[in-house]
């Protein structure tokens, strides 16, 4: 069932017959070039900017050094504490390191390598509703989105939760057809990895996938609830090991859970990564009420639902959002009168759940946010695009199908000129190239593309050229630029939310200490559990990427976790576990360190004796005062 067909019937195009499971000759040529294509795009230059993320590359890193490390995901390999997220996006990376050698490029491979599977694995989910030219946009759109770019040459965990979200919507797809009760177990298996990729941002897609099969799967009501709580259970259960092995495991013969309150990967699920997200501040950036009455850009702007299209999220993911939106609207209109089973409609539902849920949970959330998490809402925004375009083009005959492609190219045009006008400086030019073929291509689609015969296939080609390319060429400017540290931005150089001329770092302190070669050949030379401790994770864990060695992060990413406390800290250095005790440079946010960590800068102070180190301050734990 087509947008068209509840129109009038239509004859189908030679070219949409397919001539065997791929669908047409051209198919399997043309997606072959698209995955190269994308593979060249996130294989580029790949690791030559660096660690990315130094806090998730300091516990890929210690991964490859220790087994328990890598089981934990622990920012060191000494396993203090871990990162503030579950560790199946590190467990990929260290394994890269452990085969290849641990590298920047190593540790990065894998995640282009997701790139390029998310693209293929929407390809397939698009191509089995409305054919391989409808899989093909979708793929390419997803691709050429600057923070797919960004996050897919990143070492962040999103990259493994984009791919492990569609696979999920391909199993879905499958489930649909047949009501399958595997594809369905295999969707909840996905969604439950995806989980410990990065928690409950991975549950955000499962009211459009569930809303999709629940309405159009060929069986009975009964049938359809049923084969639903058997995927739940499949989640729940490819989840819940790991949270049950966390639980069960020694306290005192792990790393501390970072960011949780009580060492527990589920408080660390359902608080700082789950309520506290959504409904208030985080200790990361300014929540209501905050000194200057506005959150900062890099913290996602001002709740509302401007906010996708906004300063901060806007050139990250929207170009093609308001297409998207106009094709999911026209295609659900359109198919009104469809059977149920209707699989066009179907995908619309799934894809339309997925963009409008996790949308809004991102634009009115007053948690911590930041612009890259907007690649989540990528593959939703190119499916829609690709299904719509497709089905619609099926109907050019008819004035309606016309009128919403011609819409949905001049929005598109529109909306990327006022994007591109955010950066004046960077290709003035293309701004007006944009508008100027978008606008035209929509004008000939509403009045002529049905009079052209095949070489209206001319007309639908430019617009989609002219829709795509100011998200293609920022794209490129993405990949070409360097990125790093927690807060990374898609975009050219001149791409600036933070307030400085080219800045891609917010102020207050975040970023990469200043090279200090004789503080790292002090730490190299010590052989203890761990070489130095410092507060929070900044100094930590450049020091560990430089050095090799594991540096404990007092309190955490931010130096606000209870961990250690003062007394565990006291027996470590009585035990001679940590050599050096290393002052100030933690990066975090002004006034974050917590109680703990003040205590144990307090107790070092007074009980042993400074020396410079290359301007930093540094106090030997080996040599109390007196003694």
């Amino acid at each position: 069932m087509t947008l068209a067909a509840d129109v009038r019937p239509r004859h189908i195009p030679e070219s949409d017959v397919p001539t065997g499971p791929s669908g047409p000759r051209w198919a399997r040529p043309a997606l072959a070039a698209l995955l190269l294509a994308t593979a060249a795009l996130y294989l580029w230059g790949l690791g030559s900017a660096g660690w990315a993320n130094d806090y998730y590359a300091a516990a890929a890193q210690a991964g490859t050094q220790d087994w328990k490390a890598w089981l934990f995901g622990s920012l060191d390999a000494g396993n203090a504490i871990t990162v503030d997220k579950p560790p199946a996006a590190l467990w990929v990376m260290a394994l890269s390191g452990r085969v290849l050698g641990f590298s920047a490029f190593s540790m990065l491979l894998p995640q282009a390598l997701m790139g390029v599977g998310s693209v293929a694995v929407l390809y397939a989910a698009v191509r089995r509703v409305s054919g391989p030219a409808a899989g093909l946009i979708a793929g390419a759109a997803l691709a050429l989105t600057p923070v797919a770019a960004l996050m897919f040459r990143f070492n962040n965990p999103d990259a493994l939760l984009v791919l492990l979200m569609v696979v999920a919507a391909y199993c879905v797809v499958r489930a649909t057809e047949t009501a399958s009760t595997r594809w369905m177990a295999l969707a909840g298996c996905a969604l439950g990895f995806a989980f410990l990729a990065k928690m409950l941002q991975a549950f955000l897609v499962v009211p459009g996938l569930g809303l999709a099969f629940l309405i159009a799967a060929p069986v009975g009501m009964w049938r359809r609830i049923g084969t639903l709580a058997i995927g739940a259970a499949a989640m729940v259960v490819s989840a819940g090991w790991y949270l049950l092995l966390v639980e069960l495991w020694p306290a005192d013969s792990r790393p501390y859970i970072g960011g949780s309150t009580d060492n527990s990967l589920l408080q660390l699920a359902l608080g700082y990564n789950g309520i506290e997200r959504i409904a208030g501040h985080t200790g990361m950036g300014p929540g209501p009420g905050a000194p200057g009455g506005e959150r900062p850009l890099f913290f996602g702007g001002e709740p509302g639902i401007g906010r996708m299209f906004g300063h901060s999220m806007g050139t990250q993911a929207s170009w093609l959002l308001p297409a998207a939106l106009i094709g999911l609207a026209a295609g659900l209109w359109f198919t009104r009168r469809s059977a149920r089973t209707a699989t066009v409609r179907a995908s619309l539902l799934m894809w339309g759940g997925w963009l409008v849920v996790t949308g809004a949970v991102f634009s009115f959330m007053d948690g911590t946010i930041h612009p890259y998490y907007t690649v989540a809402l990528a593959p939703a925004i190119a499916a829609l695009v690709g299904i719509s375009v497709r089905e619609l083009w099926r109907g050019r005959r008819f004035l309606a199908p016309r009128v919403t492609l011609a819409t949905m190219s001049a929005a598109t045009g529109v909306w990327a000129f006022i994007l591109l006008a955010r950066t004046p400086d960077w290709w003035p030019a293309l701004r007006w190239v944009v508008l100027t073929g978008s606008v035209v291509a929509a004008s000939i689609l509403a009045v002529g593309a049905h009079r052209f015969g095949r070489a209206a296939l001319t007309v639908i080609c430019a617009a989609t050229l002219f829709g795509g390319v100011a998200s293609a060429a920022y794209t490129v400017a993405t990949v070409a630029g360097t990125h790093s540290g927690p807060m990374a931005v898609a975009g050219p150089r001149t791409t600036d939310i933070f307030g400085g001329p080219g800045a891609q770092r917010p102020p207050g302190g975040f970023g990469p200490d200043a090279e200090n070669p004789a503080l790292e050949n002090l730490i190299k030379g010590a052989d203890n559990r761990w070489a130095a401790a410092t507060i929070a994770s900044m100094r930590a864990g450049s020091l560990e990427l430089k050095t090799g060695a594991s540096v404990m992060a007092i309190g955490g990413f931010s130096g606000h976790d209870d961990s250690p406390t003062l007394a565990q800290f006291q027996q470590y250095v009585a035990h001679r576990e940590v050599r050096y005790f290393i002052v100030g440079g933690h990066g975090g946010p002004p006034g974050r360190a917590s109680s703990t960590a003040g205590d144990i800068a307090a107790w070092v102070q007074k009980n042993f004796a400074p020396i410079d180190v290359g301007g930093t301050t540094v106090y030997d734990l080996d040599a109390p005062v007196g003694g």
